[in-house]
């Protein structure tokens, strides 16, 4: 090394970065895992990591910088992407300073020659061992930016396997894992949102990572418009991995004296296995992300008429389905699409957001009234950034379609998207939304965004950013859920202005089962809307048992998307059983860590949730398909003190008339005292599970007695 070489760290609990440069050129991350001995000599650290210089190429190794850049010789993606009218830019910065915190970094550089500067910001959470990096790139020139990704990070040699997510409408959140090889690999959604196929989210494994167990490095993009992934490993080894907002060619372009930024990349450590990531970005969304207009309220239990009634509103029916929701435990009702003047299909009235005079003469004043009358709250379905063809708004303004016009437009659900860069087309939705807010005691929004966009540039995501800021600075009391054709739009950038995701437009628990345990890597429990369905559900044909629907249920924030009045006497029953506990339960389940599991038995899915203070937890644990054997393997538990006891119960016992069981499971045949065991056994040795039939969910609770 060089006498000029410089280095920075940041901490927290069981976390280290380091950052390190030579001279005046950009800072490299030298190392992101677990903790370094404070008195680490990072410069022996850089010599120990720095490889050898391969032949046939050129004479110094162009450093993998948080912005590699070409002009120094690095010949793998770059940093940037840059054209003037003369062609493409490729800049040389030089490192003017930075602004050093003990949780914040902050570097700039200019090029001076190409009139450019750039500011890299890291900053780091001391509590979750987060951390969050965002590019700024300021201009003298006129510019087009065609990729500006945040701070880049390497790979470790050993980190060599790739989890991310695929996925499509009623199956989201489908792991794919598989190992890094030479050459570039690229996810990228194209949509103008998240999408359901690829969420903003990856982790780097080692070969022996599970759930539990294992070193992981995770990354989420905060940002729901369309996006990209670049991960690559070049020929020398080295591996880099880049995500940013995807960039239509032409349509960043800066003046003079602009500037542009990335969205924000959040970051994470583990050395406790994919459930370790999971945690720490929990732990980072409830910390910094989710603001809840009352934190200490409780988390309503959810009930959702659309389901029951699809486009059939009846004021009668739906006072009736309240009533009747309001009994098993329901605490808000959720008028769903239909309310709105000519609103009877999908094929019309959207962009016109006043109440529906025929089928509400008196408004919604009288089904709010009784709503509210029961106990509940009122939460209403919008989706306000579409218009339909056929509705009022696009006959005044048909210009305010994205694209211009509806002929240059594909339809999508038969419906069209508004322009919302626009500002009269903002200032209009706002002001329909500011109306309905105002005159009605509204809790709750499903803000609804069922449709790809065509054409779609980033101005269109910031443009939702400012919408939903200004509803909740107006009306700061109203939670809003992200919907989008259930998982479409799932993201930390939609959840910095949102409560809640609808998961997925399945309410098949089977599926659900799956796809929760999956979405658990990147979302906390009580952002995670989760409705026991019919009992066939509109999306698979299934026929599931009201038990396991509503425990799967049960496992999220709950709710119920069922038409009431088809429950049997014991389906009610247990409807309101699980409701029960769940309100017993919530405040903990849902501020507590969550540990997903790793069952020998694949058929098998389960996670266990610890109370913030170690004192009790409950493992969920779901028969998805049948066993090889005869009956599932056991399930080791995780997050438990060796040292103390528990006393663990089988919460459902009443699953298990009517199973295929030969011999009652220890769980089973236990008394109501239960049995006791150390944390150690349950964690080495596991709990045997009770034999059952594929869609069967045991609840198993443990509290702490000593230790």
């Amino acid at each position: 090394m060089t006498e000029s070489f410089r280095a920075w760290r940041l901490d927290a609990p069981g976390v280290t970065w380091v950052f390190a440069g030579e001279g005046d050129g950009l800072p490299c991350c030298l190392h992101w895992g677990a903790a370094l001995p404070a008195d680490e000599d990072l410069e022996a650290l850089a010599t120990a990591l720095r490889p050898a210089l391969p032949k046939a190429r050129l004479d110094g190794r162009a450093p993998l910088s948080l912005s590699p850049e070409h002009r120094r010789g690095w010949f793998g993606h770059p940093g940037l992407m840059l054209r003037t009218q003369d062609g493409p830019l490729d800049p040389l910065f030089r490192l003017e300073g930075v602004d050093a915190a003990p949780d914040r970094l902050v570097w700039t550089a200019r090029d001076p020659r190409r009139g450019l500067a750039l500011t890299l910001t890291v900053a780091l959470d001391p509590q979750t061992g987060v951390l969050v990096a965002n590019t700024a790139l300021e201009t003298d020139r006129p510019l087009a930016v065609d990729w500006l990704p945040a701070p880049v990070l390497p790979i470790p040699d050993d980190h060599d396997e790739i989890l991310e997510f695929a996925g499509r409408w009623t199956g989201e959140f489908q792991p794919q894992r598989a190992k890094l090889r030479v050459g570039a690999h690229m996810r990228e959604s194209r949509e103008g949102r998240t999408g359901h196929a690829s969420p903003p989210y990856a982790a780097f494994l080692t070969p022996t990572t599970n759930m539990t167990e294992g070193r992981a490095l995770g990354i989420q993009l905060a940002w729901s418009g369309g996006h990209r992934l670049v991960v690559e490993e070049e020929p020398d080894g080295r591996r880099q991995v880049q995500m940013g907002a995807a960039l239509r060619a032409g349509e960043v372009r800066l003046a003079p004296g602009q500037s542009v930024a990335s969205p924000a990349l959040v970051a994470a450590v583990s050395t406790q296995g994919l459930g370790g990531l999971a945690r720490a970005f929990h732990r980072h969304i409830r910390r910094s992300v989710v603001r809840f207009p009352d934190p200490q309220r409780p988390r309503p239990v959810h009930y959702n008429c659309w389901e029951a009634i699809y486009f059939a509103h009846d004021l009668a029916v739906l006072k009736e389905i309240a009533s009747r929701a309001a009994a098993l435990g329901a605490e808000r009702f959720v008028l769903d699409d239909g309310w709105f003047r000519g609103r009877s299909d999908d094929d019309r009235a959207l962009g016109d957001w006043t109440v529906d005079p025929i089928r509400y003469p008196d408004g919604l004043g009288p089904l709010i009234a009784h709503v509210e009358g029961l106990g509940m709250r009122f939460g209403l379905w919008v989706e306000p950034e579409m218009i339909s063809a056929d509705s009022a708004l696009y006959a005044e303004h048909p210009d305010w379609v994205l694209g211009g016009a509806v002929q240059d437009q594909p339809s999508g659900r038969r419906q069209y998207v508004l322009d919302k860069a626009k500002p009269e087309v903002a200032e209009h939705i706002f002001a329909r939304l500011d109306a309905l807010l105002t005159e009605y005691p509204i809790d709750y929004l499903k803000w609804d965004h069922n449709r790809p966009l065509v054409g779609a540039t980033a101005a269109q995501a910031r443009a939702v950013d400012r919408l939903l800021g200004r509803v909740r600075a107006a009306h700061p009391h109203v939670e809003i859920e992200s919907c989008s054709g259930g998982g479409g739009r799932i993201d930390l950038g939609i959840l910095a202005h949102t409560h809640r995701v609808w998961l997925s437009d399945s309410n098949d628990a089977l599926v659900r089962l799956t796809m929760q345990h999956w979405a658990s890597l990147m979302l906390p429990p009580e952002v995670t809307g989760s409705h026991a369905g019919p009992r066939v559900s509109h999306t698979s044909g299934r026929e599931l048992a009201m038990g396991f629907r509503a425990w799967v249920a049960a496992q999220r924030h709950m709710g119920y998307e069922f038409d009431p009045r088809e429950l049997t006497g014991p389906e009610a029953l247990t409807v309101a059983r699980v409701t029960a506990w769940w309100k017993a339960n919530r405040d903990w389940l849902l501020s507590g860590d969550l540990y997903p599991l790793d069952p020998p038995d694949p058929a098998v899915i389960a996670e266990l949730h610890l109370a913030a203070d170690g004192g009790r937890f409950v493992v969920f644990a779901g028969q998805a398909t049948e066993s090889a054997r005869s009956v599932p393997r056991g399930v080791r538990l995780a997050g438990l003190d060796p040292a103390a006891r528990y006393r663990i119960r089988l919460t459902n016992r009443d699953d298990a008339s009517g199973q295929a069981v030969a011999d009652p499971a220890g769980l089973t045949s236990a008394g109501a005292e239960g049995l006791v065991l150390s944390g150690a056994a349950l964690m080495h040795r596991g709990l045997a599970m009770p034999a059952g039939f594929p869609a069967t969910l045991w609840v198993i609770e443990g509290e702490r007695l000593s230790g």
